[in-house]
């Protein structure tokens, strides 16, 4: 993930702690359609 974002690298960190796109949503305080936003965008730059 070359170009990643700081805010992208926390939302993976949080997905694979918690094991839930939706667990780590509410744990970050956004909305579940960002968090899966944010892997997508984060996988494209991979």
């Amino acid at each position: 993930m070359r170009h990643s974002t700081l805010r992208q690298l926390e939302v993976f960190e949080a997905i694979a702690r918690l094991g839930s796109f939706t667990r780590a949503a509410e744990e970050l305080f956004l909305t579940q359609p960002t968090v899966s936003m944010q892997i997508k965008k984060a996988s494209v730059e991979f």
